[in-house]
C-alpha cells in the first residue's frame, strides 16, 4: 500500500508552533498603560515574529474576550558600549529587540489581569486578639485532656 502524503500549510505550522511553545502574552504594566484601560486599550509583550492576525487570536483565546484592534511596534535594543579590559579595544553591542502589541477590546469587555483588586484591610489588633484567645483555648483543651489520661 503507498504511503499517504499530505501537505501542510505555512498556517499549519505556525499553529503547530504556538501549541509547542505554549506562546503567552506578557501584559505590559506601566502607568500609560493602565491610563489606556479607560479606553478599553491593553499593552502586552508578544514575540518577534508576531503577526497582528497571530495577537488577536491569542488575546481572543487566552483571556477570552473580542478583540476590535490590535496596533504593533517593535522596539529597536539600545546600543550599548563594553570593554574586555584596560587595553583591549571597546565595542559597541546591541539589546534585544522588544515587540509591543497594542490591543482594543469590544466595549463591555475586560481583561482582569489589569483590574486593581481591592485590598481589605482587617484590624490588626482584632486579628492578634483572635489568635491569642484561640492559641489559649487550645492549651486549655490540652491540660484537660492530660488531667483526663491521668486518672
Amino acid at each position: 500500500m503507498a504511503a499517504k502524503t499530505t501537505k501542510t500549510s505555512a498556517k499549519d505550522v505556525k499553529k503547530n508552533l504556538e501549541k509547542a511553545l505554549g506562546v503567552t502574552l506578557i501584559p505590559r504594566v506601566t502607568e500609560k498603560t493602565y491610563a489606556e484601560q479607560a479606553k478599553r486599550t491593553y499593552a502586552f509583550f508578544v514575540p518577534l515574529d508576531a503577526s497582528k492576525q497571530a495577537v488577536k487570536k491569542l488575546v481572543e483565546e487566552q483571556f477570552s474576550v473580542s478583540v476590535t484592534d490590535v496596533r504593533v511596534l517593535t522596539r529597536k535594543g539600545k546600543a550599548t558600549r563594553y570593554s574586555k579590559g584596560k587595553h583591549a579595544y571597546p565595542g559597541t553591542t546591541y539589546r534585544r529587540d522588544h515587540k509591543l502589541a497594542y490591543v482594543t477590546l469590544k466595549d463591555g469587555d475586560k481583561i482582569k489581569v489589569f483590574e486593581e483588586e481591592e485590598v481589605k484591610e482587617t484590624d490588626k489588633k482584632a486579628d492578634k486578639k483572635a489568635e491569642k484567645e484561640a492559641k489559649v483555648s487550645a492549651k486549655a483543651a490540652k491540660k484537660a485532656e492530660k488531667k483526663g489520661n491521668d486518672k
